[in-house]
């Protein structure tokens, strides 16, 4: 027979990076993370992992075959099942006594308010084409007081933003409402999450990337140490360990060219190298 599940002993190789009673406290935070999918997956699995006690989670799609290649829950046994209800079992594998609220069609308008009722921390995981929920969750999160981090898999690397109250919110930093253009939203959001866009040295097909059709490339690589990333820093907001890198201020690792690089962007997509990244990337894309 299996031993009978102890939180504390489940979690006590954590103990030396956080103490027994940070461990305690990460028991009661709740954190909400939107999509299950790519990052969302493993950000769930890593934060389980920590000992979190509580999630709200969120997604309306099932796995299929492009899935495999990096997604948490992609496999054979979970072919046509509903991301969040694999995931919700995963992390309730890991501890019996997990808190899940589940949101089955999603985050919108409609249920934002909800989706965000007594949570500490916003880990973002939509895809990168859902701008327009994306920007509600966001600008929802600041009026409430919640941090919200986003750390993306840029090629085999991840690129990390962490917006905080008070200080600059996302709409200042990737000043969308101007730009009409969809697939010009995109780029804006790609380079602002990513200033160096690392990435593009090493793009060896770029008919893989079609914003207008949504389409792009991604790699494990870059989900697992956006993961790791993004856990490390919510480690920190959750137990309140002092200055995280915050926007305009932003951090990319890339694995694959042993870079990392911090970056600064007063003015957000505002700065003069912002806007010749952007046209930059433009050019490079309809080549």
């Amino acid at each position: 027979m299996s031993p009978p599940f102890d939180y504390f002993t489940a979690f006590s190789r954590n103990i030396g990076w956080v103490t027994r009673e940070e461990q305690a406290a990460l028991r009661d935070k709740r954190v909400a993370v939107a999509g299950m999918g790519g990052v969302g997956g493993s950000h769930l699995i890593t934060l389980a992992r920590l000992g979190v006690g509580h999630f709200n989670i969120a997604d309306l799609d099932d796995f299929d075959l492009p899935n495999f290649n990096r997604q948490y829950g992609a496999g054979m046994s979970t072919l046509g099942q509903p991301k969040l209800d694999v995931m919700a079992r995963t992390v309730q594998d890991i501890n019996p006594e997990i808190g899940i609220r589940h949101f089955d069609r999603g985050v919108d308008e409609a249920n934002l308010e909800d989706f965000l009722t007594g949570v500490d921390l916003y880990m973002d995981s939509l895809d990168i084409f859902a701008l327009d929920i994306r920007r509600q969750v966001f600008q929802r999160c600041y009026e409430l007081g919640i941090p919200t981090l986003t750390a993306a898999p840029m090629g085999m690397g991840t690129a990390m933003l962490i917006f905080v109250p008070g200080k600059m919110s996302f709409e200042e930093y990737f000043c969308l409402d101007d730009v009409p253009v969809f697939e010009d939203k995109i780029i804006k959001f790609v380079i602002g999450v990513s200033p160096s866009v690392q990435q593009r040295h090493y793009l060896v097909d770029r008919s893989s990337v079609n914003f207008l059709q949504q389409k792009v490339p991604s790699t494990a690589m870059g989900i697992e140490l956006a993961a790791g990333v993004a856990g490390s820093n919510a480690l920190k907001l959750l137990l309140h360990r002092g200055p995280v890198i915050h926007a305009p201020h932003g951090l990319h690792f890339d694995a694959y060219r042993n870079r990392l690089i911090r970056t600064w962007r007063p003015f957000g997509n505002r700065h003069p190298l912002q806007r010749l990244m952007f046209w930059y990337v433009k050019r490079l894309l309809r080549q």
